[in-house]
C-alpha cells in the first residue's frame, strides 16, 4: 500500500506580460530602475531624453564651442545673390557650421538649436511641475475630505476643461505684449493643464481613504496633514510619476505648436517650434533648415513619450490597460 502524496503546492500566477519579477516593498523607483533596465528601447529612449537635458543645461558653453551665439549673423555663409540661400552644400554644413546656417541671416543652426532646446524644455518642465503640483493637491483633497470640498473642486476641474484650451491660449498670449514669454507661457499652458492629474489622483485617493493603514493613523491621532503627505501621498506617487513623464511631450508640443503660430517666443529668442515656422518658406531649397529643428523635436516628443508610457506600465499598470 503506498503512501498517500501530498498534493503539490498551487502554481504561482503567471506574470502578466512586459512585467518582471520584483521583491515585495519596492519603491516606485526601485521598481522603475530595476524594470526599464529589461527594456533596449526605453533605455535609449532614457539616453536621448539625458542627452536633451544636458544639451539644454549646458546650451551657453555648447554653441560657445562651436563659435558662435544663437544671435549673431554670418553674412559670409549665404548668397545674397540667391536670395540669401546658404553657401555650399547640405544648408551650409562646414566645419565652422556644424549644422548650417539660416538662410538671409546666416545665423548659426547648431547654436540656435541647443538653445531652441533650452527654451522649449525649460517651458515644458515648469510647465509640467505646476501641473503636477496644482493637480496632485487638488486631486488628494477632494478624495480625501469629499463632501462640498469634493464637489466644488470637481466642477472647477469641469469647468477648466470644458474650456477650449488651445484658442484660450492663443487668445491669452496675444493679448499680452509687454511681458517675459517664456514665464507667460509656462504659466498659461499650466493654467490649462492640471484637472487630468488632478481626477487620476482623485480617483487614487478615494481608494486609499478608507485602508486600514488610513484608518489607524486616524484612530491614534494623527491630522489631515500628516495622513495625506505619510500616508496618501505615497500612495498615489506612482500613477503621478507615470503622468509626469507623459505630460512632458505634451507640454514640449504645445510649446512648439504656440511658437508656430506666433504667439510663443518671439524672436530673436530660439525655439524649435519658431524655427519651424521660418524654415517653411525654404523647404524646397534649403530643406535641411526644416528638416534640423523639425528631428529634434520629433525625438524629444518621441523619447519622452516612450519613457512615459514604460514608467506607467511599470507604475501604474491599471490605469495602462484601462
Amino acid at each position: 500500500m503506498t503512501a498517500t502524496q501530498p498534493p503539490p503546492p498551487p502554481a504561482a500566477p503567471a506574470a502578466e506580460p512586459g512585467t518582471t519579477s520584483l521583491p515585495p516593498g519596492s519603491s516606485p523607483w526601485q521598481l522603475a530602475r530595476r524594470a526599464l533596465r529589461r527594456r533596449p528601447a526605453v533605455s535609449v529612449s532614457l539616453c536621448v531624453v539625458l542627452l536633451f537635458v544636458f544639451m539644454a543645461l549646458t546650451a551657453p558653453w555648447l554653441s560657445a564651442l562651436g563659435g558662435w551665439s544663437p544671435e549673431e549673423y554670418d553674412k559670409t555663409a549665404v548668397d545674397p545673390y540667391l536670395g540669401g540661400l546658404p553657401l555650399g552644400p547640405l544648408g551650409g554644413i562646414s566645419t565652422d557650421h556644424w549644422l548650417g546656417v539660416e538662410p538671409v541671416t546666416g545665423r548659426d543652426l547648431f547654436a540656435r538649436v541647443v538653445h531652441g532646446a533650452q527654451v522649449s524644455l525649460l517651458i515644458a518642465f515648469a510647465a509640467t511641475a505646476i501641473v503636477v503640483l496644482a493637480g496632485t493637491a487638488a486631486g488628494i483633497a477632494a478624495g480625501y475630505f469629499g463632501g462640498r470640498t469634493d464637489a466644488v473642486l470637481s466642477r472647477l476641474m469641469d469647468l477648466t476643461m470644458s474650456f477650449p484650451s488651445l484658442i484660450f491660449m492663443i487668445a491669452m498670449l496675444s493679448v499680452a505684449k509687454d511681458v517675459n514669454r517664456i514665464v507667460l507661457m509656462t504659466t498659461v499652458i499650466g493654467l490649462f493643464g492640471w484637472p487630468g492629474i488632478a481626477r487620476v489622483v482623485r480617483g487614487q485617493t478615494l481608494s486609499l481613504r478608507h485602508r486600514e493603514y488610513v484608518d489607524a493613523a486616524r484612530v491614534s491621532g494623527a491630522g489631515p496633514w500628516r495622513i495625506l503627505t505619510r500616508d496618501i501621498l505615497p500612495g498615489v506617487s506612482g500613477p503621478v510619476i507615470a503622468y509626469t513623464t507623459l505630460l512632458i511631450p505634451g507640454m514640449i508640443s504645445t510649446e512648439a505648436a504656440l511658437s508656430y503660430l506666433g504667439v510663443g517666443v518671439r524672436p530673436p529668442t530660439p525655439s524649435w517650434g519658431q524655427m519651424i515656422a521660418e524654415s517653411v518658406a525654404f523647404y524646397e531649397t534649403d530643406p535641411l533648415y526644416f528638416l534640423i529643428p523639425s528631428t529634434f523635436l520629433f525625438l524629444a516628443v518621441l523619447a519622452f513619450t516612450l519613457l512615459g508610457d514604460a514608467l506607467r506600465d511599470i507604475l501604474d499598470p491599471r490605469g495602462g490597460r484601462t
